[in-house]
């Protein structure tokens, strides 16, 4: 049932859009009037003010028409990462890409299109379907911020599907790491590079060497560590007083991750001591993982929709945080699928057209799965 012509184009105009982190008001405005149109009830909520955006998280509502269904959210977030402004996608045969100048904006884009495209053949074909709620976030590239500020007691389904990962469709996450974000300021002694160099301390230095003591990169299959900003120094006459690192450590072991962040803050007060200078580090838990059996609700549902449609489901971890991470935090149950997208975060992203049309009919079979009701789910 799924129009073609109709879904690529409706990604093309959504692509159009602007709506970089933060910046997401003109694409909201936008989705919007599209639900309204298509019967459904649509609240801001007020996420924006907290999340320094210019608009805040879309959530809309389609009234089901078979009583005994399961209401299901399905949600995508709305912004994009930079260079995200003045999109110009091009469909190239079986594949929609950018002009090489932007990323293409199908993270997350295509899944807000495959969403809407689903809706317009709900509402085509009256389909048999309990309440659907849908949720558009904002600020999802940048902390999940959108996420953490919605109240998820204002929704009445009792679990999400997060359509936002790379992959072949019928990919489901079933895992996903926690993250700890890491400032660290190392705090030397100015001085003249000329004329006095040893009175200084120099904070470079220091940052040079905890670095390389420091171990990056994958530690195993389940955590890793980066550092991926220094800045400093403000001179080359003066030997630099203060140097800050900016990094995290991610992992889908509570364990690990609390292990290896307390040896990154060890390794830089230690190097610090060494020089006589001081290591301070800052430390902030900016998502929790999750981690779902075969036994669990959401995962069933996923993995019988996606057999319905002839698809082989395969469960995977992830090495990357989503909305899923907050919303399982807070007790919603949630899970992450993946779209199609590729090449993400780079002018080089693409999507193919098929699976486009895949996304949109694995929400309707994720719809028709559960419409049934209690059955399915308590079996």
């Amino acid at each position: 049932m799924v129009n073609e012509k109709r879904l690529v184009e409706s990604f093309m105009e959504l692509v159009k859009i602007d709506s970089i982190s933060r910046e997401e008001r003109n694409l909201a405005g936008f989705l919007v009037e599209k639900l309204e149109d298509l019967g459904l009830e649509v609240t801001v909520d007020q996420a924006g003010e907290k999340a320094k955006s210019n608009s805040g998280n879309i959530i809309a509502r389609l009234k089901g028409n078979i009583k005994e269904a399961t209401p299901i959210m399905f949600s995508a977030h709305m912004d994009t990462v930079v260079p995200g402004n003045n999109i110009k996608p091009i469909c190239e045969g079986d594949k929609v890409v950018s002009n090489g100048k932007t990323i293409l904006g199908a993270d997350d884009k295509a899944a807000i299109a495959a969403l809407l495209e689903a809706l317009r053949i709900i509402k085509e074909n009256n389909i048999p379907r309990g309440d659907i709620e849908i949720v558009f976030s904002i600020c999802e590239e940048i902390g999940l911020l959108g996420a953490k500020n919605l109240d998820i007691s204002s929704l009445n389904a009792r679990m999400a599907f997060i359509l936002d990962s790379g992959g072949q469709v019928g990919e489901i996450i079933n895992s996903a790491p926690s993250q700890n974000s890491l400032k660290i300021i190392f705090h030397g002694k100015s001085a003249h590079a000329g004329s006095n160099p040893e009175e200084g301390i120099n904070a470079i230095q220091i940052a040079g060497f905890a670095l390389s003591r420091m171990k990056l990169g994958r530690i195993d299959e389940e955590t890793t560590v980066n550092i991926g900003i220094i800045s400093g120094g403000k001179a080359t006459n003066i030997v630099p007083d203060e140097v800050t690192l900016e990094g995290e450590v991610r992992s889908r072991n509570e364990e690990k991750l609390e292990k290896y962040t307390k040896k990154l803050k060890q390794t830089a007060e230690d190097t610090a001591q060494e020089f006589k200078a001081k290591a301070e580090v800052k430390i902030n838990r900016e998502y929790y993982c999750y981690n779902l059996s075969t036994d669990n609700q959401v995962i069933k549902i996923a993995m019988k929709a996606a057999k319905d449609m002839g698809l082989e489901p395969e469960l995977r971890p992830s090495g990357g945080g989503s909305d899923a991470n907050v919303f399982s935090k807070k007790g919603f149950p949630s899970v992450v699928l993946a779209i199609g997208m590729e090449k993400v975060h780079t002018v080089n992203e693409y999507i193919l057209v098929k699976n486009l049309k895949k996304t949109a009919e694995y929400v309707l079979s994720i719809i028709n799965t559960v419409t049934p009701g209690e059955n399915f789910i308590n079996e």
